[in-house]
């Protein structure tokens, strides 16, 4: 049965840009689901090049480690072959033995006989049910049709189909102008339970026209996700199967290697999506931004946040609209990172709640309660130890969060 989508959901799904030399097709294979898409094929003319960041989980699947892989072993001539990736939902080919290599490696053989795509360029990804092997010939029966119905403008039937218990389809655009051309950015992710990012977050594919070298790729990548993706929480989980892949094609013919316009834009997108994901928290209805200064470093500062962030009694609280800054005062006090009592302050919005070890002289419940009771709701934590700062987004944790979870493989 369908999920009410999100009270936080942005109200339909964006127009996004055609990216040239990017086509994308999507299908319904059965992989678990019934009566509805659960396959998206995206075919990258040459010219591509293609970086990604993945889970850092110790039990990461099988697609992740064949992803990991290729990219490791690439480079820029690499490009020249072009790129594919497909992705299923439904079944996340994870903790499967041998049986995920196999299904990997017959899915890749598939779409290269089909694309004409090289193998070692053909990239695959799996989100759903963990340790359950993966039925890949309902998926492979699939792949000339998808290879037959590749369009520039499907991109949201793509984003539709790697969605498990998503409310609703995520995806974000940016453009930026280089040397008086335009260069579009488009992103789609699914996630919405599973969510404590070790790297990106569940599935997010970004796409550009723009070209830009590998190196500069995968370095602009890695820098801009542990701003984003890696700032985000729902439920302090880890998944199997997080990956995230940008892929330039190059064929706007502009070279944004290096270009920080360009980066800005793709941090845009990359937030956007992010706080997407956070606001599809499963049974979400408060949408938290936990602001940390005044931290002994940046390090420290994010240690901190994501202790608040991750607190099932912080989540359960803003969940029932309780202004209790105890919570957050015992979250900081566990989280390893360097903070002294009578040095701190905390505040709902803008309303000072705590300082110097005890509550605020000015502070009011009912002003507390008044913060607690909106959609949007923002945490501030001042260390006092120096110049540290980190940002980090989360939801409540409500029922409906149990509701979900309790009978996911039914």
């Amino acid at each position: 049965m369908a999920l009410p989508r999100s009270p936080l959901a942005p109200a339909e799904f964006p127009q996004l840009p055609q990216i040239d030399g990017l086509r994308f097709a999507s299908a319904a294979a059965g992989v678990k689901y019934k009566a509805r898409t659960d396959v998206m094929l995206a075919v990258m003319d040459p010219g591509t090049t293609v970086a990604g960041v993945f889970t850092r989980s110790a039990t990461r699947s099988a697609p992740v480690r064949d992803c990991q892989d290729k990219l490791a072993a690439a480079t820029d001539a690499a490009s020249d072959a072009g790129a594919a990736i497909l992705v299923n939902s439904g079944n996340s080919n994870a903790f499967t033995g041998h049986h995920g290599q196999t299904s990997v490696a017959e899915i890749t053989s598939a779409v290269a006989a089909a694309t004409g795509i090289t193998a070692d360029r053909v990239f695959t990804a799996s989100t759903g049910v963990i340790g359950e092997p993966l039925p890949h010939d309902r998926i492979i029966a699939k792949i000339d049709a998808l290879n037959s119905g590749l369009s520039g403008d499907a991109i949201a039937g793509a984003a539709e189909a790697i969605t498990t218990t998503d409310t609703f389809p995520k995806g974000a655009k940016a453009e930026v102008e280089i040397d008086g051309k335009t260069v579009s950015i488009a992103g789609i992710a699914k996630g919405s339970g599973m969510v404590a990012p070790d790297m990106a977050t569940m599935l997010v594919y970004i796409f550009t026209d723009a070209k830009v070298a590998l190196s500069n790729l995968q370095k602009m990548l890695s820098e801009i996700c542990d701003r984003t993706f890696n700032c985000i929480t729902v439920d302090s989980d880890t998944s199997t199967s997080d990956s995230l892949m940008l892929c330039a094609t190059g064929a706007s013919g502009v070279d944004a290697t290096g270009n920080t316009a360009f980066a800005a834009a793709l941090e845009e997108v990359m937030l956007d999506l992010s706080h997407q994901v956070v606001r599809d928290g499963e049974g979400a209805t408060k949408f938290v931004e936990i602001q940390i200064s005044g931290a002994a470093s940046d390090a420290d500062a994010k240690v901190h946040g994501l202790a608040i962030a991750n607190s099932p009694l912080v989540k359960t609280a803003i969940a029932g609209e309780d202004p209790n800054w105890g919570r957050v005062v015992m979250a900081i006090g566990k989280s390893g990172a360097a903070a002294d009592r009578d040095l701190l302050s905390i505040s709902f919005g803008d309303v000072l709640v705590a300082e110097k070890g005890w509550v605020a002289p000015s502070y009011k419940e009912e002003l507390g309660a008044a913060e607690m009771k909106k959609q949007e709701i923002t945490i501030k934590v001042d260390l006092g130890l120096g110049d540290g700062t980190a940002t980090v987004w989360t939801c409540d944790l409500t029922h409906q969060y149990i509701t979900i979870n309790a009978d996911y493989r039914s």
